[in-house]
């Protein structure tokens, strides 16, 4: 462990359209803020080729040039971003008590306030063409890259909620969805169920799981087979998008902050604040419901302003 503990009045764990707002703001309000990125610099963003519907980009950008923006915007203010990651936490439960991290497994950190903007992580399904095709035509996000199917033949992988959601979204862009149960039935809510089967361009096919991803740059189909009969077939699509959950990245704050059964850090009313005193969260580690970069940004901006009027509190 280091010998050299470091004292600082703002932490920021994660980066990302949170992190760099809560940056942007802290440093604004002389908060001098200390900001370790994560080993994903910039977030779940820049696995995202394009990017039409973040304001301010009128003719679009693409997520690691949007996240460099931000970056450079919260150091122009102060603030120092480090690459790193957060490996323990020892919080205190005490208003203004100091919170210690331990950084990369050796650098201690001491801090009076901490955002927490860690993020989610998509799940995908593990095939090496899928990932190879993630920003070329596999996405995790409807909402977010929907609009550059339209008028064209996508598949969706799901059977919750959020698949349905997303597969009944798409229908109103693209020409025909098909959506890929891989069991016999759906769990998604009956209301959803109805939606999706009053839709009339969304085909769905139960027992169905993706072999492969098709195409070398960018999607042009997937090979899928019957997991019941194996009988297989390709599907002529050119976005794929896979709707079977995020795992938030709160291992590291179990049994320290509360969280949801998913593991979602709550937070209280309509604050960023976290059960511990002067530690907050922002950004999709604490929202379920929207996930997109300008409600992130928002809550990085919220979460800013509590951990100032916090340590202001304090003064």
């Amino acid at each position: 462990m280091s010998d050299t503990i470091e004292r600082i009045k703002c932490l920021i764990i994660g980066s990302g359209p949170a992190g760099y707002t809560a940056a942007i703001y802290a440093a604004r309000a002389d908060l001098k803020p200390v900001m370790y990125t994560g080993m994903q610099m910039g977030g779940q963003l820049t696995t995202t080729t394009e990017v039409d519907n973040f304001p301010g980009y009128p003719k679009g950008t693409d997520g690691t040039a949007m996240m460099e923006d931000l970056k450079n915007q919260a150091e122009r203010f102060g603030t120092e971003v480090r690459f790193g990651l957060v490996t323990e936490v020892n919080f205190s439960k005490e208003v203004g008590g100091i919170h210690k991290v331990t950084v990369d497994g050796s650098k201690i950190i001491e801090a009076n306030s901490i955002i927490i903007c860690t993020g989610a992580t998509a799940k995908y399904l593990g095939l090496e063409s899928e990932q190879r095709l993630i920003g070329g035509g596999v996405s995790a996000c409807a909402t977010c890259d929907g609009f550059f199917y339209r008028g064209q033949d996508v598949v969706v992988v799901g059977a919750g909620d959020t698949a349905a959601e997303e597969a009944t979204y798409l229908s109103n862009i693209c020409r025909k969805v098909t959506l890929l149960v891989r069991k016999d039935y759906m769990r998604a809510s009956k209301a959803m169920q109805h939606r999706v089967d009053k839709t009339k361009n969304l085909e769905v096919k139960y027992n169905t799981e993706i072999e492969e991803v098709l195409g070398s740059n960018v999607v042009e189909g997937v090979k899928v087979f019957n997991n019941i009969s194996g009988e297989k077939e390709v599907i002529e699509v050119t976005g794929v998008f896979v709707a079977i959950g995020h795992k938030p990245n709160t291992d590291i704050f179990k049994g320290i902050l509360d969280m949801d059964e998913t593991g979602y850090l709550t937070t209280k009313g309509k604050s960023t604040k976290t059960n511990v005193p002067g530690v907050f969260a922002a950004g999709d580690v604490q929202d379920k419901e929207y996930r997109q970069a300008v409600t992130a940004a928002g809550t990085g901006c919220m979460a800013a302003l509590d951990a100032e009027r916090y340590l202001g509190a304090l003064d």
